[in-house]
């Protein structure tokens, strides 16, 4: 499932990422910001019935990548599907007026970034539960953060490679750098 983004060759501040966002069907390795100590587990279904709402929400990050900033958008999710159980998203940086995010995609370790969502109206199945499953909820946004604090440990995040063609823009690499127009 994905918004269509018209192509602008060059443009400055689209800089392409995808990332695995949680997983499905499995227990969060911690606890979730606002599960109170819960582990928690979004079902398959909740999740596909979701989907729509996670498109044109904004991915942010917290200096020190350990955790959200929901007032820190730095880019925007356009893609989400499911994927051997694996919710997977795309997108784009707002590399132009956060080029510290790319900074740290480039200097960063290898398979060191995760993600982590953001919802509102969730429904858990049984609050007295030790492990709370997600039935219904709505995304509200994601964020960037280091993988080891994130809840799911199996997320991911990365800047996609340039293809030929693609509306990469040359100031990626200058990132934050005016570029000259052509």
């Amino acid at each position: 499932m994905a918004v269509t983004m018209p192509r602008v060759m060059g443009h400055p501040n689209r800089v392409p990422f995808e990332g695995v966002l949680t997983v499905v069907d499995a227990a969060s390795d911690r606890s979730p910001s606002g599960a109170r100590g819960h582990r928690v587990v979004l079902t398959h279904d909740a999740a596909m019935a979701a989907l729509p709402s996670l498109l044109g929400m904004a991915v942010d990050y917290r200096p020190g990548w350990d955790g959200h900033d929901a007032r820190r958008k730095c880019g925007i999710l356009t893609q989400a599907d499911i994927e051997a159980g694996k919710l997977c998203v795309s997108g784009y940086l707002f590399g132009r007026d956060f080029p510290e995010v790319e900074e740290q995609m480039h200097k960063g370790a290898p398979g060191s970034m995760g993600m982590s969502y953001e919802l509102a109206d969730a429904h858990v199945a049984d609050m007295r539960a030790s492990v709370w499953v997600l039935t219904r909820a709505t995304f509200t946004g994601a964020a960037i953060l280091l993988r080891d604090k994130a809840a799911y440990q199996h997320t991911s995040f990365r800047l996609k490679k340039a293809a030929p063609g693609a509306d990469l823009h040359a100031g990626s690499i200058f990132a934050g750098r005016p570029t000259a127009a052509t």
